[in-house]
């Protein structure tokens, strides 16, 4: 099973984009999705985008997301 996390394009820079992964910023690959823009919300899984999501699949995945990390950390 493959795990993808949700993060929000920053900043592209050929080949790779800036991402923010729940506060957290990261380069990753955009060869699999050369349409993506800044702004849009990408699914990331081994530091590469796959697909491109909408806002709203992207929060409601980033929420929980956030409840496993504070469930992890009590």
């Amino acid at each position: 099973m493959c795990v993808g996390v949700p993060a929000k394009v920053i900043e592209i820079n050929g080949f790779t984009a800036l991402v923010d992964v729940m506060g957290s910023q990261m380069n990753v690959g955009i060869i699999f999705v050369p349409e993506v823009k800044i702004g849009d919300y990408v699914i990331v899984h081994a530091g590469q985008a796959m697909s491109i999501i909408d806002e709203e699949y992207a929060k409601e995945s980033m929420e929980e997301w956030r409840k496993i990390a504070d469930a992890w950390a009590d």
